[in-house]
């Protein structure tokens, strides 16, 4: 069982800024992205359990322009006022989650990762403290859950599957747990965390 004391010691021995891009073409080289992409960030939630750590996930609502019913961590768009990635992370899981900054504690990156619909995403990885208290926004999240991160963290749980798109066969990373079928960029920074943590 990986702790929480590993984990911080592994992602501070880790140099995320100089770490090249992961993203969808890991798994499709060639990918075009486009060259204007829309900076992000997302929040990859660590929560300390008795039982050991899970990982807190968002189910986003189906009316959605961008990535609807799709699991994801809490996370969006850079804002202008926004000063760095862990402040978009922390602004926008309290928007979308109401999980308030005083249980979160940043404790690093992984590498940024672009997706193949134009957005460059800053992962920033989080202890989150119990116990707390969700009131997601009903806008934008269906539901708010929590796996555990050892299942997360297990290679023989990292399936890659294929879906065409536009007549061309894309390829993912695909972890599906119970009845959630958490698949696409949140798989992928997933295999990035295994990484890290393994190297």
């Amino acid at each position: 069982m990986i702790t929480a004391d590993i984990i911080i010691e592994k992602l501070q021995s880790f140099a995320a800024k100089d770490a090249p891009p992961r993203g969808d073409h890991d798994l499709n080289p060639g990918m075009q992205t486009g060259k204007d992409l829309t900076p992000a960030a997302v929040l990859v939630p660590l929560v300390i359990r008795g039982g050991g750590l899970t990982t807190l996930f968002t189910q986003r609502t189906e009316h959605l322009l961008h990535h609807a019913g799709q699991i994801s961590f809490p996370g969006g768009h850079v804002d202008p006022g926004d000063d760095s990635p862990e402040d978009t992370a922390l602004r926008e899981t309290e928007e979308e989650v109401g999980l308030a900054r005083a249980h979160i504690t940043t404790i690093g990156r992984l590498n940024q990762y672009v997706t193949r619909t134009g957005f460059a995403i800053t992962p920033v990885v989080a202890l989150v403290s119990p116990p707390f208290d969700v009131t997601p926004d009903a806008d934008e999240v269906d539901e708010v859950f929590e796996v555990p991160l050892d299942f997360l963290l297990d290679p023989a749980n990292h399936q890659r599957h294929r879906r065409e798109f536009k007549g061309q066969i894309r390829e993912f990373y695909a972890m599906p747990y119970e009845d959630y079928y958490i698949w696409g960029a949140t798989a992928g920074m997933l295999v990035n965390l295994y990484e890290v943590l393994r190297d």
